[in-house]
């Protein structure tokens, strides 16, 4: 029963065990048709009956699924050496059952139970493989996979293990759950601003916008006006209300010019020219 127990759990690669809960020598291992064979894609069934001499002599095994091979008798007789001359009693089911699936890959046409598996093997191999993969796609090919296989074998078990004991493998399918910092948190750990010198030119400096007053705008040939520079000068300390005051009022009734200004000087003197004038003017100088 321990040795059932750990087949169960730990089975290995291509074998499986059946029991019955009603009889605890009714015991039944299935073998997986290993692949590169002809019996590649069947399970075949074999049964165990145990004698009261068990484990001092080897049980009687036979295989309840029909197969062509020349160790297995028609009635599914075994002939092999473990369950006869070199049986120990230190052998368990387990160690039956691997024996059977090697005698499954490497055949022994010289001790055959089944004459013709046997001399077919030895004349034509291609003919031997045709007769066995006919036998096991009719007898020992199911629908459905038996429902002990689904329990991973040791092998496979080893192999779905080894990455994750090593590194953890991410799945792309797997979402991920981004980083969200809470609110209340104490600390929030600083990244590192790295920043990119552009190749550009830097952005020439924004120019110092100019006034359009009076005292800077000069008739042009054409009667555009021209922006110059201001020119500030240092006005005495009591002038500087009149002053502000004539600039505020430059061409506003009731206004009084300040001499000394250029641009009052010729708002002054232009009074009396019309528009049509200075176009006719400037016309002929042209």
């Amino acid at each position: 029963m321990r040795e059932l127990l750990e087949l169960k759990k730990s089975p290995p690669e291509g074998i499986r065990v059946q029991t019955s809960d009603d009889d605890m020598l009714d015991v039944v291992g299935l073998i997986e048709g290993p692949e590169g064979t002809p019996y590649a894609g069947g399970y075949f069934k074999v049964k165990f009956k145990f004698t009261e001499e068990f484990p001092a002599a080897p049980p009687k095994c036979w295989f309840a699924t029909k197969i062509f091979h020349p160790n297995v008798s028609a009635a599914g007789e075994i002939c092999v050496n473990t369950l006869k001359k070199d049986w120990k009693s230190t052998y368990g089911i387990g160690h039956i059952l691997v024996t059977v699936k090697c005698l499954l890959i490497y055949p022994n046409p010289e001790s055959a139970l089944d004459e013709e598996a046997g001399k077919l093997l030895l004349e034509n191999y291609q003919s031997y493989c045709d007769r066995a993969k006919l036998i096991t796609s009719v007898h020992a090919t199911p629908r459905v996979r038996p429902a002990e296989f689904d329990t991973p074998s040791v092998t496979e078990a080893a192999t779905t293990e080894s990455p994750s004991s090593s590194s953890p493998v991410l799945d792309s399918s797997t979402p991920v759950k981004p980083l969200s910092i809470s609110s209340t948190a104490t600390s929030v750990p600083t990244l590192p601003i790295v920043t990119r010198k552009s190749a550009s030119p830097a952005p020439a400096p924004h120019p110092r916008p100019l006034t359009s007053s009076p005292s800077n705008v000069v008739a042009g040939k054409l009667g555009a006006p021209v922006v110059t520079k201001e020119r500030h000068t240092s006005p005495s300390p009591l002038g500087t209300a009149d002053a502000n005051v004539a600039k505020v009022g430059v061409g506003m009734p009731g206004s009084t010019p300040v001499s000394g200004t250029k641009a009052v000087k010729r708002a002054a003197t232009g009074t009396g020219a019309t528009g049509a004038e200075k176009r006719k003017k400037a016309l002929k100088r042209l």
